[in-house]
């Protein structure tokens, strides 16, 4: 009987300390006009389509064989609160593998302006699992480069991003949910 009481009273201490808990962790929250709709404006232009932006102007144009894609975010209250998370890479058909390309975002200094852009020159194939797969079957995936890709939210200034044609350039933003927490009192 002391047995069962001292297991029932660890498992009953053990779920009220996890309860206790707080946890950090982030969400991508929803716009202000309604959930899962996106909150950046995007346009992307190749050197036979730009077109000259007013908030982006001072960015070069994309040379051949390139793309510009313009992250426009909207005023939010405490942006310090929220991050932009970004992922390069293409839509490809894959095996049972884990696949992954190679590539750099390199980070560029506007000359004369103090702003920041970023480039890939170049994406290529990827090292895989390389594990049997023996259905053979393939499907169809977002392939990126690897890398942890997360910028300050900052909605006075366009996110500008130049990626070889057929690659893509994924976004979403988090926001910080939870309070900060005191350790050791």
């Amino acid at each position: 009987m002391q047995k069962a009481f001292s297991v029932k009273h660890l498992l009953l201490t053990g779920l009220f300390t996890l309860a206790t808990l707080s946890v950090a962790h982030a969400t991508s929250p929803a716009h202000p006009d309604g959930v899962n709709q996106n909150m950046i404006t995007a346009q992307h232009f190749t050197s036979a389509n730009y077109q000259t932006q007013e908030t982006s102007k001072m960015f070069p144009a994309p040379s051949a064989g390139m793309v510009q894609h313009i992250l426009t975010l909207p005023t939010l209250e405490n942006e310090a609160n929220y991050l932009v998370e970004v992922q390069i890479g293409q839509t490809k058909l894959v095996d049972c593998n884990k696949h992954s390309l190679r590539g750099e975002l390199q980070t560029k200094d506007l000359k004369g302006w103090g702003y920041n852009y970023y480039e890939v020159a170049e994406i290529a194939e990827g090292p895989s699992t390389m594990m049997a797969c023996f259905d053979n079957a393939k499907t169809e995936a977002f392939v990126r480069i690897p890398g942890d890709f997360k910028f300050a939210y900052n909605s006075k200034l366009p996110m500008v991003f130049y990626i070889p044609e057929g690659a893509e350039l994924k976004y979403r933003v988090w926001r910080a949910d939870t309070v900060f927490n005191t350790s050791g009192n």
